[in-house]
């Protein structure tokens, strides 16, 4: 497997990881996929989403793959007036990376980065490695203290 720069940000800091592979073709699959091709449950697959703030800044958000952003929530645990989904077409433009290929690691610039609260009662959880096709699973607290992530309730109830 060839290591990505998510791998490698891992390896320099001395983070246990695992990785899966998944078949796919060119085009990114949806996370409920993943976590199907997988065979993993849906509460410890997580997708890696990209938002822009009323300020223009921008948050990332990571949330198991079955649930939706409360966009509401994710402007208060911000402190901004408002957020939105960035558009696709701005992923590779902002992140580095491709629609269905987003890590939280890695990215072109560090953004402040928010996580489902509940990630914390799985000794793992699952999200992008930086490449269609593949994952990475590890410790979310090891990965809440790397990237300094904030843990909050973000999702649609």
């Amino acid at each position: 497997m060839i290591k990505t720069n998510a791998m490698r940000i891992l390896d320099q800091n001395n983070i246990s990881y695992t990785t899966h592979e998944y078949p796919h073709g060119k085009e990114a699959v949806d996370g409920v996929q993943v976590a199907d091709l997988l065979h993993e449950p849906y509460e410890m697959v997580y997708k890696t989403l990209v938002t822009q703030a009323n300020t223009k800044e921008f948050f990332v958000f990571m949330i198991p793959v079955d649930k939706e952003l409360d966009l509401k929530k994710c402007a208060k645990v911000a402190n901004v007036k408002s957020i939105e989904m960035i558009h696709v077409k701005d992923i590779t433009k902002i992140t580095g990376y491709v629609r269905g290929g987003c890590s939280p690691l890695a990215m072109k610039k560090s953004f402040k980065t928010f996580v489902y609260e509940e990630c914390v009662l799985y000794d793992s959880i699952i999200f992008s490695g930086g490449k269609i096709g593949i994952q990475i699973e590890m410790s979310p607290m090891e990965l809440i203290d790397l990237l300094k992530i904030e843990c909050v309730d973000c999702i649609k109830a």
